[in-house]
C-alpha cells in the first residue's frame, strides 16, 4: 500500500492510498480457495467447484466484496500509521469513470482513492487550579421544610361534594360548558364532566373568576380571553363566552399533618418526613447550585482554550441549531424581524454558539482521555433505566430502541461523560463556597436559564 499526502493544510488532510493490483489478485485467489470448499453448485459436489467456475458466475460480486473490505482496511491502516485524529469519518472518492471502474473489476487496475478529513487540533489544557469559581451554598430554612410539608399534603387533597354548596377558592367545581368565539362554537371548546379547582389558575384568566359563587345546577356564561401567547394561534387574544352548567361543587379535604399522613407515606413519624423533605429541597438547591458552577467552569474554558476548530464540526453543530431554531420560529409563526433581529445577524451569534460548543466538546474530551474518564457499564445502565421509568408501559420498546441504536446509546453516554469531567475540573479548581439566600439562588438559576434558552 503506497500512501501520499496531498494536502496538510491547517487540520485538513487530504491522502492518496494506492493499493496494486497484485495485492488485490491474492485477495481474490484467496477468497475464491476459501468458497471453492464450502461452496454447492448444482451440478457439482460439495468443495469440487472449480474455482474457474466460481470465478465466472460469482467473479464481479467477489470482487465487489474484496474491494470494500480492502478499501476499509487500507483506510483506516493509512490513519493509524500516520497517528492521525480525524475529527470525523473520513471522506473517500473513488474514481467514476466506467472504463476505469471495468478494469478494476476485472482485476486490471489498482485500487486507488483518495481519503480527505480534519483532525482534532492540538490543545495545550490550561492549568485547572488557577481557576477563580465560586459554588452558592443555600441553608435549607424550617420555613421551606413546613412549605413542602403542606405542598405534599395538599397533593393528596380529596374533594367531597355537597349538595348546597357555594363555589369558592379552593373548591372543585364540575361543569359541562361550550366555547364560542363571535356566537360561533370552535374546536376544543367544549367540555363534559370538566373538573376545575378554583384558584389555582389552571385555566384562562377570568374562566375561573366566572364560576366563583355558583352552586350546583347553576348555568353561567362565562366571559374570558384567551392569552396573546396561547399556543393556539387561531385563539389567542380571543374574546370568548363559555356557556357552562354547574354538575357539583365539592369542598377540598387536606389530610393533617401528623404521625399518620406520615406513616401513609411508608415514614416512621412527622420527624422522619420533615427530614426527607429538607433532604429534598437541600438536593433541589444543590443540583441549581452545581449547575450554575459548571456555567461558571464552561465560561472560563471557553475563555482559557484558543485553538484551531474542525470546520466540519463546527459546520454540523451550526446546521442543527440553525434547524431547531428555524423549525422554531415556522412552528409559532414568528420570523428573525419579529425577534428584533436579521437572518445576517442570527446566523452570525448562532455559529458563535456551534464554535463555543466545538470548542467545549474537544476540551472535554481531552481532559477525558488525558486522565481516562470513562463512563461505567453501571452508569450507562442507571441512565438508560432512568429513560426507561420516562414511558410506564412501554419499558420494552424503550429498551429495544436502545439495543437497535448505538447511536442513542451514545447520546445516553455523553452528558454523562461531560458531567465526570466537570467533576474532575472543579475538584482541581477548588471553587469558593459562597453562602446565598434562596432567591439569590433562584433568581441567578433563572437568568442563567433565559441566556442559555
Amino acid at each position: 500500500m503506497q500512501v501520499t499526502e496531498a494536502v496538510a493544510n491547517g487540520l485538513k488532510r487530504e491522502l492518496q492510498v494506492v493499493i496494486p493490483k497484485g495485492d488485490l489478485d491474492q485477495r481474490f485467489s484467496a477468497r475464491i480457495d476459501n468458497l471453492k470448499d464450502t461452496m454447492q453448485i448444482k451440478g457439482f459436489r460439495k468443495g469440487k467447484v472449480p474455482a474457474t467456475h466460481i470465478k465466472k458466475v460469482y467473479g464481479r460480486s467477489i470482487m465487489a466484496e474484496v474491494l470494500q473490505e480492502t478499501l476499509n482496511e487500507s483506510s483506516q491502516k493509512a490513519i493509524t500509521d500516520r497517528n492521525e485524529r480525524p475529527a470525523f469519518q473520513p471522506k473517500i472518492d473513488l474514481t467514476e469513470d466506467k472504463e476505469e471502474i471495468e478494469k478494476l473489476f476485472s482485476g486490471q487496475s489498482d485500487l486507488a482513492f483518495k481519503m480527505s478529513f480534519e483532525v482534532l487540533p492540538q490543545i495545550a489544557l490550561t492549568d485547572f487550579s488557577t481557576l477563580k469559581l465560586e459554588r452558592d451554598v443555600v441553608e435549607v430554612s424550617d420555613e421551606d421544610v413546613d412549605k413542602g410539608v403542606k405542598e405534599l399534603a395538599e397533593r393528596g387533597t380529596k374533594f367531597e361534594v355537597e349538595a348546597d354548596r357555594t363555589a369558592s377558592d379552593g373548591d372543585q367545581v364540575t361543569i359541562d360548558f361550550v366555547g364560542k368565539i363571535n356566537g360561533e362554537a370552535f374546536e376544543g371548546g367544549t367540555g363534559t364532566d370538566m373538573p376545575v379547582v378554583l384558584g389555582r389558575g389552571g385555566f384562562i384568566p377570568g374562566f375561573e373568576d366566572g364560576l366563583k359563587g355558583a352552586k350546583s345546577g347553576d348555568q353561567r356564561k362565562i366571559e374570558a380571553t384567551f392569552p396573546e401567547a396561547y399556543p393556539e394561534k387561531k385563539l389567542a387574544g380571543q374574546k370568548a363566552e363559555f356557556d357552562s352548567v354547574v354538575k357539583s361543587v365539592a369542598k377540598a379535604i387536606v389530610p393533617a399533618v401528623d404521625d399518620e399522613f406520615a406513616k401513609s407515606l411508608g415514614l416512621e413519624d412527622v420527624t422522619r418526613l420533615k427530614d426527607v423533605i429538607k433532604a429534598q429541597i437541600s438536593g433541589q438547591y444543590e443540583q441549581l447550585s452545581r449547575n450554575k458552577l459548571k456555567r461558571q467552569l464552561l465560561d472560563q474554558l471557553d475563555k482559557a482554550h484558543t485553538f484551531e476548530l474542525p470546520e466540519t464540526l463546527v459546520t454540523n453543530e451550526f446546521d442543527g441549531i440553525w434547524k431547531q431554531i428555524t423549525d422554531g420560529l415556522e412552528k409559532s409563526g414568528k420570523t428573525f424581524e419579529s425577534e428584533g433581529k436579521t437572518e445576517a445577524s442570527a446566523r452570525e451569534e448562532y455559529r458563535k454558539i456551534a464554535e463555543r460548543r466545538v470548542r467545549l466538546g474537544l476540551v472535554i474530551g481531552e481532559v477525558g482521555d488525558k486522565n481516562k474518564i470513562q463512563v461505567t457499564q453501571d452508569e450507562l445502565r442507571r441512565s438508560l433505566m432512568e429513560q426507561v421509568r420516562r414511558f410506564p408501559g412501554q419499558e420494552q420498546m424503550v429498551y429495544d430502541f436502545y439495543d437497535k441504536n448505538p447511536g442513542a446509546l451514545t447520546e445516553l453516554r455523553a452528558p454523562i461523560f461531560e458531567d465526570k469531567v466537570v467533576d474532575h475540573i472543579v475538584a482541581l479548581a477548588k471553587p469558593i463556597d459562597r453562602t446565598v439566600t434562596k432567591d439569590d439562588l433562584l433568581k441567578s438559576a433563572a437568568a442563567d436559564d433565559n441566556e442559555t434558552a
